[in-house]
């Protein structure tokens, strides 16, 4: 079994087939595995914000979170950083 220890190593795949085949052979280091939990962005630099909200549209927000198996305030984060994305891309 091969063992990646930099995510460098991963490669392009063409197909589903080749990273399936990629994942059947190789696994990851346990340190880099925990380094990137370690160091995600999200868990050391968070700030606590205060938001207003329609009751009503934090309802739905929370029901289509719910759908999707996401934490509600989770899945706003994920929306405000795909439009945070988008808005740079246009300028």
């Amino acid at each position: 079994m091969n063992v990646i220890s930099n995510w460098e190593e991963v490669p392009i795949f063409d197909s589903e087939e080749a990273e399936g085949t990629f994942w059947l052979e190789t696994r990851v280091d346990v340190r880099l595995m925990e380094s990137a939990v370690a160091t995600s962005g999200e868990a050391t630099d968070s700030v606590t914000i205060t938001l207003r909200m329609d009751p009503r549209m934090l309802a739905r927000i929370k029901r289509i979170a719910r759908s999707r198996y996401l934490n509600y305030q989770s899945m706003i984060k994920q929306w405000l950083g795909e439009r945070l994305e988008s808005e740079l891309r246009d300028r």
